[in-house]
Parts: C-alpha cells; structure tokens; sequence
C-alpha cells in the first residue's frame, strides 16, 4: 500500500487529469477516465543521492530531441549512482534551462511494455544538505503519452537502463488521435 504522501500525491494527479482545463488528457475521453495506472510502491527504489559533479559534460548545455522536433535546452549538473536489484546504475541530472528545476529522464526495460515508450521522468527535490530525492515511485509519464500536441524532451541514451524499474506510473491506454 502506498505511503499517505505517495497516495495524496497520485489522488491530486488524478482529479487534476480527470477535470483540469489543462489536462493532458483529451477532453472527449475525460468522461470515460478512471485514473492514471501505477507500480505498487517499492522503497527500494526511494533514494537520497549526491549528484556526482565531476567527469565529461557536467555543466554544458545539452540540446534534447523532442515528440515535435523542437529542441528544449537543459543543463548537465552531474550523475547519480545507485543500485537496483544489486547492480550498479548510473544517470544524468539535467537542469531545465527555463525553470531551473531538476530534471531526471530515463528509460528502462519497462518502456514500451508497462510504461510509455520513450521513456519517464522525475523531478528531483534537492535537500538543504545538496543530496536530490530520487523515488522512482514518483516516475511519471510526458504529457506526449496522454495526447499529442505537446512539446516532450526525450529521454538521452545516456539515461536508458539495463534493468526494469517497477515503480511510478504505468502506460496509459488512450491516446487522442
């Protein structure tokens, strides 16, 4: 069962899905939309990490391809590493260039299974100490996945993982077309 958080969290996405003027999901299939589909909550997959700011590319400008070919610019901050089922991973935070939040796309043995094809994202929280909150509970899908129209940064190779990562949310049947 998911953490009160976890829960409250996928509740306020779902109403904001279901009734939002804003919503990704296409307004003629609001009626029939009985919420997003997730992994069950695994706390193995909830991590407190330093941003690892050494090595190739930190601190340049990265151009992301996006579903409508127009480029969203980010910057690399760094790498997280971390473990899943005992094997080492490695991923790059960017940093949205607009926003200044931090961005964390991936893609795993999952994607075009369970979850959306080209991949999910997180938005990493730094804490005061400058460790990032990364749960992969909170994976969630662009909003390219619900309908088109939308403007969504696809995920670098250099984040795509070996390993299936079975938490956050699950692909969505419906697509406006």
């Amino acid at each position: 069962m998911a953490t009160t958080r976890l829960a409250g969290y996928r509740s306020r996405r779902n109403d904001y899905f279901a009734s939002d003027d804003n919503s990704p999901i296409a307004e003629h299939h609001r009626p029939i939309f009985n919420g997003l589909d997730y992994f069950e909550e695994r706390d193995d997959l909830s991590f407190i990490l330093e941003i690892d700011e050494s090595g190739e590319g930190v601190g340049e400008r990265v151009q992301f391809a996006t579903a409508d070919n127009v480029p969203k610019e980010f910057i690399r901050v760094g790498h997280i590493n971390f473990e899943v089922d005992g094997q080492p991973m490695r991923l790059s935070v960017f940093k949205d260039v607009e926003r200044g939040r931090f961005f964390l796309p991936f893609k795993d043995k999952t994607a075009g299974k369970e979850t959306y094809p080209v991949g999910r994202y997180l938005d990493p929280q730094q804490r005061p100490d400058g460790r990032l909150v990364v749960d992969f509970n909170y994976a969630y899908n662009p909003y390219c996945a619900y309908s088109h129209g939308w403007s969504c940064p696809l995920t670098p190779f250099e984040n795509v993982l070996p390993v299936r990562i079975e938490a956050g949310e699950k692909n969505y049947p419906l697509k406006d077309d």
